[in-house]
């Protein structure tokens, strides 16, 4: 893959907390229809080969259940063996945390029906890939997210924004070191809070089939095999490299620009979803092809402001005292860039 022009804009260690200005007030409003529409166009247009990228990756299917089976193993062992409260929790960052979050982007792969042609196939995968999660989300997140491709920035629409009672209070270092280690839980209640929709029968069975494998991960298990689960989880959602992928995806580090690729490392254990640019412009292609988007069309993404470490971003997230909140695209419904009433 060629390499972007320029420099990452966010490295970790660097003394962003020394930089002029303070936190914006109120969120970037634009009149401009979301840069992927457009984008896209003009590449299908210029390299209509890309559509041949389309369409299932089976590997996903083999990913899931290795990691779910290896979780399921570790959970087992930490409450059979009685393992001490230091090493579940060293455990549960260095590997559940990336494990868990593995599953949780294997769930946006499904959400996007990108591991068979069959809907159903799909989301009965999910379902597996939610079991180490705890609880149960597989459903709601793809109600959401496909709401968050389909209108991006669209103000009460796209739950990926923050909200204005967020906004309020992360004002300082402090507040956004708390709010990134919670971002999770922000994530996860922000939609039901804002944009609540009523459940069906899919968010139902998905809650049955969470609660029939943690009542039988604790009756083998026991409770520290639960409390192993759970802290992998918060752990790889909040002060952790691999959630990184939170802030980079969307938050404006640079002018102009309102979705981020992340090129770095980390990228083969989580579906390749750093290449966020290259995934909002073709959502229909799965994780592991997102590379040969950009190395078919490099001219259009090899311009654009990038990521090289989401430890990186985290950290010019809490320091920089430019960056917050606010630092988000956001569009009315109608099309005006009017504030909206905080």
């Amino acid at each position: 893959m060629a390499k972007p022009k320029g420099e990452p804009i966010a490295k970790f260690l660097e003394p962003y907390n020394d930089a002029k200005g303070h936190m914006k007030e109120d969120f970037e409003w634009s009149e401009k229809v979301e840069p992927h529409v457009i984008r896209r166009k003009e590449i299908l247009s210029k390299h209509p080969e890309i559509r041949n990228l389309f369409g299932p990756d089976i590997s996903i299917l083999y990913q899931v259940c290795f990691v779910v089976a290896m979780q399921t193993t570790i959970a087992y062992y930490m409450g059979v063996k009685d393992a001490s409260w230091w090493f579940l929790l060293v455990v549960s960052y260095c590997i559940g945390g990336f494990a868990n979050h593995h599953l949780f982007l294997a769930v946006h792969e499904l959400s996007h029906c990108l591991a068979f042609d069959s809907p159903i196939k799909n989301r009965l995968l999910g379902f597996v890939a939610n079991f180490p999660c705890v609880f149960p989300f597989a459903v709601s997140f793809q109600k959401y997210h496909l709401e968050h491709h389909q209108n991006q920035g669209h103000d009460g629409v796209d739950m990926d924004i923050p909200s204005y009672l967020e906004a309020k209070y992360v004002t300082n270092m402090f507040m956004k070191f708390c709010w990134v280690t919670c971002q999770l839980f922000f994530y996860a209640l922000r939609p039901l809070i804002v944009n609540p929709k009523p459940p069906g029968m899919a968010e139902f069975l998905n809650l049955l089939s969470c609660i029939a494998y943690d009542a039988t991960l604790y009756h083998f298990g026991g409770h520290k095999a639960i409390v192993y689960m759970i802290a992998s989880t918060f752990l790889g959602g909040g002060m952790h490299p691999i959630a990184g992928h939170f802030i980079s995806e969307h938050y404006t580090f640079s002018e102009g620009q309102e979705t981020f690729s992340y090129y770095g490392p980390l990228n083969w254990v989580v579906y390749n979803c750093g290449y966020h640019n290259e995934h909002h412009d073709f959502p229909r292609i799965p994780g592991s092809r997102l590379k040969q988007v950009y190395k078919l069309a490099p001219e259009f993404y090899e311009n654009l402001a990038f990521h090289t470490s989401w430890s990186g971003c985290i950290w010019r997230y809490i320091t920089d005292p430019n960056i917050g909140p606010f630092n988000r695209v956001r569009r009315n419904k109608g099309g005006a860039a009017t504030k909206k009433s905080k």
